[in-house]
C-alpha cells in the first residue's frame, strides 16, 4: 500500500453494543445497536454513510452478510463487502476502507462486526464451530480444535523462549484488572495468578482462564475522509500506518510454531508511519489465548524475544505502567464475539487517544499500536493510530 495511506483516513466514530449474555438481541441487532452508536458518536447521519464493511457470523445464516446488514440498517452504500481473515478482519477492513477513501470511492465507511455467540449457540454448536477451523482432511479428523492448536503453539514457544505458565496467567490477570475499570466489560470479577493456574484445563498448557470469552457483543467504527472530521465535536484518530502479512491458513502448513507474520506486518506499518516501536505509547493486542499477546508483543518489537512474559508478570502492561497493553480487558475479559473481538481493540485505542477512558486512562496517548491476527496465527494486520496528523 506504500506511503499513500498515511493520513488518508481518520476514525471519527466508535460504538459498542450491550455485552455479555444478551438473549433479547440477535446478532444483527447487536451490530445495529453498535452501528447506531458509532454513527451518533461521529456526529453523522445514516444518510452520510456511503460504504459498509463487515466480516462473518457463526450465528446468522446469511451468505451475503454485508448486504444483509446494509438492508437491516436501512443503508444504501456505494461500497459494500464481507471480508474474512478471521480475527484480523476488522484491522484489514480499516485498510480497505482507507484505500477506498483515498481512491475517492467513499467518504464515510461503517465497519461493524459482532454476533450472539453466548446465547445464539449451544455448547455442542460452539465446539463444532471451533473444530471446523482445522484442516478438514489433515487436522479435524484427529480432533484438533482451536484451543488445542494454540496449545501446540504455546508449548513450543514456552520450550524455545522460557515463557512460563505463571507469566501467561499474568496476562489474564492484567486483562481482568483492566476490564474491572471498563463499565461495559463482560467479566469484571478480579482473578489472581493462582486462579488461572488452578482453572479447568482446556488443552495443555491452556486452562479456561487462558482462553478468550464467548460473548454476545457487537462493535462498530466509522472510517472517514479527513475533511469530514474538521467540524466534528470529537477529535479523530488518524491512521498513520498499516501492514498485513499472511503466512498460512492451517497450522500444519505454518512455516514455524514460534515465528509468525506480525514482525512483517508491523514493519510495514512502522515504515508507513515513519516511527519505531520505541514511539508507541500503548498497545491493543489480539488475545484469543494468553500466549498470543506475549508472542505479538515480541514480534512487533515492543519487547525482546522471551521478554514479554516478564513484561506482564512484573506489571509493566498495566494502564498506568510504562507500556500499557489491552487497557479494555481484551478478549480474555472484555468480550469476544467473532470478528468483533479485534474491533474492540480499535475502539479502545480511539477512546484512549481521545482521553475518554476515565479510571483506566493511559497517561501518554500520542501513538497507539493495534495488532490483530486470524486463524491459528495465520493472518496478521498491524495498525498505528495517532491523535494528530503526522
Amino acid at each position: 500500500m506504500g506511503d499513500s495511506l498515511r493520513n488518508s483516513a481518520v476514525i471519527v466514530g466508535v460504538g459498542e453494543s450491550e455485552i455479555g449474555k444478551v438473549p433479547h438481541m440477535t446478532g444483527l441487532g447487536l451490530n445495529a445497536q453498535a452501528a447506531k452508536r458509532a454513527i451518533e458518536d461521529a456526529g453523522l447521519r445514516p444518510a452520510d454513510i456511503d460504504g459498509l464493511f463487515t466480516a462473518y457470523s457463526f450465528t446468522e445464516p446469511y451468505f451475503m452478510l454485508g448486504s444483509v446488514l446494509a438492508e437491516y440498517l436501512g443503508l444504501k452504500p456505494n461500497l459494500c463487502a464481507s471480508i474474512v481473515v478471521g480475527g484480523a478482519s476488522p484491522a484489514a477492513m480499516i485498510g480497505h476502507a482507507a484505500a477506498a477513501i483515498a481512491a475517492g470511492r467513499a467518504r464515510a465507511i461503517l465497519i461493524c462486526a459482532g454476533e450472539n455467540r453466548a446465547t445464539g449457540l449451544s455448547r455442542d454448536q460452539a465446539v463444532s464451530a471451533l473444530a471446523a477451523v482445522g484442516h478438514p482432511y489433515f487436522e479435524a479428523p484427529y480432533g484438533a480444535f482451536i484451543p488445542s492448536l494454540y496449545g501446540l503453539v504455546a508449548n513450543r514457544y514456552m520450550h524455545e523462549y522460557g515463557i512460563t505458565s505463571e507469566q501467561m496467567a499474568a496476562v489474564a490477570v492484567q486483562s481482568r484488572r483492566h476490564a474491572a475499570l471498563h463499565p461495559n466489560a463482560h467479566m469484571r470479577t478480579p482473578i489472581e495468578v493462582s486462579d488461572v493456574l488452578a482453572a479447568k484445563r482446556i488443552s495443555d498448557p491452556l486452562g479456561v482462564l487462558d482462553c478468550c470469552l464467548i460473548s454476545d457483543a457487537g462493535g462498530a467504527i466509522v472510517v472517514a475522509h479527513p475533511d469530514l472530521a474538521k467540524d466534528q465535536r470529537k477529535a479523530p484518530a488518524w491512521l498513520f500506518g498499516l501492514g498485513e502479512h499472511h503466512t498460512h491458513e492451517h497450522l500444519i502448513a505454518a512455516p514455524s510454531l514460534t515465528e509468525f507474520g506480525a514482525s512483517v506486518s508491523s514493519k510495514i506499518a512502522y515504515d508507513m508511519a515513519g516511527v519505531s516501536p520505541d514511539d508507541v505509547d500503548f498497545a491493543e493486542l489480539y488475545d484469543c489465548f494468553s500466549i498470543v499477546p506475549i508472542i505479538e508483543a515480541e514480534e512487533v518489537g515492543l519487547c525482546g524475544r522471551g521478554e514479554a512474559g516478564l513484561h506482564f508478570a512484573e506489571g509493566h502492561a498495566a494502564f498506568d505502567a510504562k507500556l500499557p497493553i489491552n487497557t479494555h480487558g481484551g478478549m480474555l475479559s472484555h468480550a469476544h464475539a467473532g470478528a468483533a473481538g479485534g474491533l474492540f481493540g480499535v475502539i479502545e485505542a480511539v477512546r484512549q487517544l481521545r482521553g475518554e477512558c476515565g479510571a483506566r486512562q493511559v497517561a501518554k496517548r500520542d501513538l497507539a499500536l493495534i495488532h490483530s491476527e486470524g486463524g491459528i496465527m495465520s493472518s496478521h494486520c498491524t495498525l498505528l493510530l495517532g491523535r494528530d496528523r503526522r
